[in-house]
């Protein structure tokens, strides 16, 4: 899969819709905007790193000589 298609757009959208709301809407800080900002885009990176990191290697035409 590779970043920022169609699919990872929509995921990554519903993701941070999703984080930002329940942080904003569940704290009462003086600073729960920026906390729920933060950490939704946080939410979304990693998202982003952890699907990079399942799909790299989704189409190799090489696989390993000796895999078991």
């Amino acid at each position: 899969m590779k970043l920022f298609n169609k699919t990872h757009l929509i995921l990554s959208s519903i993701t941070f819709t999703i984080l930002f709301l329940m942080n904003y809407l569940g704290s009462d800080a003086s600073d729960r905007i920026s906390r729920a900002l933060l950490n939704a885009v946080a939410g979304v990176v990693g998202l982003s790193i952890g699907m990079f990191i399942l799909y790299k290697n989704k189409d190799d035409k090489n696989p390993p000589d000796r895999f078991d």
